[in-house]
């Protein structure tokens, strides 16, 4: 995001692991916290994203239920974790946008597919869809079911052919 121009003082980080926390501070200079805690109380961010793995949503999800509000919105990467599901966690009146983006989003090259709920403004839901648009393409839909097809085919099918092609190489090495 900041390769396609957002500013690094526009982005505030929370990540408990050290080493990744000093990463992001050296390459991309952004604010990183280790804790949501030790945020400035009267912190109010525009979009929050939710980038953890599906299994630790409950733990990590409801503190940042502060934040639910008519200025910011909540984009969800986390598979099969649906608008319902973050609603509980976040109040039934917070704007969320679910998204499932696949891997070849590391070089730029990806695909996102999104759904918002009815809290989430076309002006909120734009603005996710242009964040995951910064590494490749973003469509929104208005069916949430359809977020299953693309979590099955597009999100992890890359991940099979990356296999593929690294299976291949080792047989190769392997025969010489």
């Amino acid at each position: 995001w900041i390769a396609s121009g957002l500013q690094p003082d526009d982005v505030a980080v929370v990540e408990p692991a050290e080493a990744l926390a000093q990463s992001a501070r050296d390459e991309h200079g952004v604010a990183v916290y280790g804790t949501l805690d030790d945020m400035a109380p009267g912190f109010a961010p525009r979009v929050v994203v939710l980038a953890v793995k599906p299994q630790v949503m409950d733990d990590v999800v409801p503190p940042y239920g502060r934040f639910a509000g008519p200025g910011t919105v909540f984009l969800s990467i986390a598979a099969g974790k649906s608008i319902a599901y973050l609603e509980g966690r976040l109040g039934q009146n917070a704007a969320i946008v679910r998204s499932m983006p696949n891997t070849p989003a590391a070089v730029g090259r990806g695909i996102a597919v999104l759904c918002a709920n009815q809290s989430a403004d076309q002006t909120k839901a734009e603005a996710c869809r242009t964040m995951l648009a910064a590494v490749g393409e973003a469509v929104v839909v208005d069916d949430e079911s359809l977020l299953d097809a693309v979590t099955a085919v597009s999100g992890s099918g890359p991940a099979y052919v990356f296999l593929l092609i690294e299976c291949l190489a080792q047989a190769g090495i392997e025969a010489g």
